[in-house]
């Protein structure tokens, strides 16, 4: 059932939006490769600077502090928060990426970078990855429990830089405008480095119309162990995977997995080999990930609803937000890859980005609308009781939220 919206603008792009749906890739474990042909692939104290406000002593658990980045446009933020015993969030600190948010046309329903992954942790080295889309930057913060300490905004390699991928020691940044990118970067103590010849353009049509939102790519992801590289380009229909080398560097070019008319939107990997895809054309599939770097379908789900986007994972179970419905949908993922609905949870209006607790017992969902999140509690079954909502300052439209 679907929930009315009295803005005329928001369904508008409720409907437009009915063709999209995020795809949850998954992929396979070392063992895997080593057999079948084809194999499966690898799977996917300091003080603030002077402008920032003044965070928490650090002393919050590793399991209960909580990221969200605002996307403004006239000035991009990361906000810090604790969780409290009873499940709610308290404000631990705001700090300015000194990068502007962006927008991309016809996202009145959406997120206003239409990704997931635009605010990265990077927990071997305690930093905070933020991508500035309306600056093409991208900002680094060195992590003190829920303090945050800028280091460095460096040029993102393209335009609207909308998600980021760490593995190892690198990064790579998707920038979603002018036909799509990736660039690649060394992680190099609090600060990136750029990789001398990795940028690859992904030659996607990212065009301006209202629709534009549609066009552009979602997510950019390394599988489990590294080796390869996938980005998700919803409405241009396709999978695109690179090999990765022990510098870093990608493939030449990508293989295209051409899915249409489905549109991945946004992927999470699975510990038993596969991909779990949430698709904009509104249904969840899984797929194994081969060593020649092309899909096989396992599974596909319609999930019934609408605006389907973001994925995250807990587990066997995974949790896919619809933005066109205001809903949370759940899926338990089997060994062999097929999907079983596990229920459904209502939301505040347009839930977009959204992250599950590192101990597996809370998710974490934006909703745009309104510039919140929202915390649940997960119980033993998977099911969600929201325990509390959270509005974030000067966040309406904002996407990039993490739970390290």
């Amino acid at each position: 059932m679907f929930r009315p919206t009295s803005k005329p603008a928001r369904a508008a792009a409720k409907a437009a939006a009915v063709s999209l749906s995020a795809v949850t890739v998954c992929a396979a474990t070392p063992a895997a490769l080593a057999s079948a042909a084809p194999a499966p692939a690898g799977t996917v104290a300091r003080q603030p600077a002077p402008d920032e406000a003044a965070g928490t002593d650090g002393t919050a658990g590793p399991h209960d502090i909580v990221f969200v980045q605002t996307s403004g446009e006239e000035g991009n933020r990361v906000v810090a928060y604790t969780r409290t015993p009873e499940g709610t969030l308290r404000e631990a600190g705001s700090y300015a990426t000194r990068g502007e948010g962006g927008r991309l046309r016809g996202t009145e329903a959406d997120g206003y970078q239409a990704s997931q992954g635009s605010l990265a942790y990077v927990p071997e080295e305690s930093l905070l990855i933020a991508a500035n889309s309306g600056s093409g930057t991208v900002s680094v913060f060195e992590v003190d429990g829920a303090k945050l300490t800028l280091r460095q905004v460096t040029p993102s390699g393209g335009g609207f830089p909308a998600s980021i991928a760490v593995h190892g020691g690198i990064a790579y940044v998707l920038n979603a405008g002018s036909g799509g990118s990736v660039q690649g970067f060394t992680i190099d103590g609090p600060r990136l480095e750029p990789i001398a010849g990795s940028r690859r353009e992904l030659g996607l049509s990212t065009d301006r119309s209202p629709l534009q939102y549609t066009r552009t790519p979602g997510q950019v992801g390394f599988t489990d162990d590294g080796s390869r590289l996938i980005v998700t380009t919803k409405a241009n229909g396709s999978l695109q995977v690179f090999d990765v080398d022990d510098d870093g560097l990608l493939s030449a070019e990508p293989v295209t997995n051409d899915l249409a008319p489905s549109a991945p939107f946004a992927f999470v990997t699975d510990e038993d080999g596969r991909l779990v895809v949430a698709d904009a054309t509104n249904t969840v599939d899984t797929f194994t990930l081969w060593k020649d770097d092309t899909v096989h379908p396992v599974d596909s789900v319609d999930t019934g609803e609408m605006g389907t986007g973001r994925i995250a994972r807990d587990g066997g179970v995974v949790y896919v937000s619809h933005t066109g419905s205001d809903a949370l949908t759940a899926y338990r993922v089997a060994a062999d890859g097929h999907l079983t609905p596990a229920g459904r949870t209502a939301t505040g209006a347009g839930p977009t980005d959204l992250a599950v607790s590192p101990a597996g017992d809370y998710l974490y969902v934006q909703t745009t609308e309104a510039g919140a999140v929202e915390t649940y509690r997960i119980g033993p079954d998977g099911g969600l009781t929201r325990t509390g909502t959270t509005t974030v300052p000067d966040a309406v439209g904002g996407e990039g939220i993490v739970a390290p």
